[in-house]
């Protein structure tokens, strides 16, 4: 039986997820599944990455969709594997808002959804415990590292607090490569001071990486007490999920194309 939590968003008409977490009032989050759009082919059917040979005018009309689900404007950045934070004001202008190069972002306004694509990668939704601000991040095994242990995460939950500041936060992780599929080298292994927690052997000189665990031991490491979502159980694995989610590692291989990407989003209502 699916966890609650997934059941229910598969009750709704277009099958997306309702994060159910520690969020206070006036914090609202949705991530996307592969369902409900009007793509076709490797893409089908709610791509909403427009970097991945989807045809243009199609994916425009996923991104609207999303828009009016929400009744926030989603803003999507360019994302690069890196730990860079953007922070989306009220000052912005409408051809402002997308296309910055960061891999996570943080709002205090309301109405703009902090959003990130992923199709393997994990996506982590995190708000302020008082309601006053939210971030989204994407986490990749990149920008879990980061630089000197100093990854994603950290830069997200350091910009959702503030200079100087510590503050209660909560968070959600959403559907990425399980544990039972991320496969990797020495050389991605060998960039985690918890590897030994994370990484288990496969049997072929390689590991399997656990980006859900990796995740947790950052947050709790920064004082994140209230962390829900991917339990890196099989039920959130977007490799395995054929049918629900899109997978970069699968669809690559099994399709000869990138496949498309999901969003996840958190903002103010």
């Amino acid at each position: 039986m699916q966890p609650t939590h997934l059941a229910s968003a598969q009750e709704q008409p277009n099958l997306f997820i309702s994060p159910q977490w520690a969020a206070p009032e006036g914090v609202r989050a949705l991530m996307t599944t592969r369902l409900g759009g009007c793509s076709n082919g490797p893409w089908a059917s709610m791509n909403l990455g427009t970097h991945v040979g989807d045809d243009a005018a199609a994916v425009h009309a996923n991104r609207r969709k999303l828009a009016q689900h929400l009744g926030a404007r989603p803003v999507f950045m360019n994302q690069v594997h890196g730990t860079a934070v953007a922070s989306l004001g009220p000052e912005l202008r409408e051809e402002q808002l997308d296309g910055v190069t960061a891999d996570a972002c943080v709002t205090v306004a309301r109405g703009l959804a902090c959003t990130v694509l992923v199709a393997d990668c994990l996506p982590i939704l995190l708000a302020r415990a008082d309601g006053t601000a939210v971030a989204a991040a994407h986490a990749g095994w990149r920008g879990l590292a980061g630089v000197g242990g100093k990854g994603v995460v950290e830069a997200a939950v350091a910009a959702l607090s503030g200079p100087g500041e510590r503050c209660e936060v909560v968070a959600w992780l959403g559907p990425c490569i399980g544990p039972g599929r991320f496969e990797v080298g020495d050389d991605v292994r060998g960039v985690f001071s918890n590897a030994d927690s994370s990484f288990v052997p496969n049997g072929t000189g390689k590991w399997l990486g656990n980006l859900p665990l990796l995740a947790r031991e950052k947050l709790r490491d920064l004082g994140v007490i209230h962390i829900n979502g991917n339990d890196g159980s099989s039920v959130w694995c977007t490799f395995t999920q054929t049918s629900r989610f899109f997978s970069h590692r699968r669809d690559g291989v099994r399709l000869g194309s990138t496949g498309g990407r999901m969003a996840a989003c958190v903002w103010l209502a």
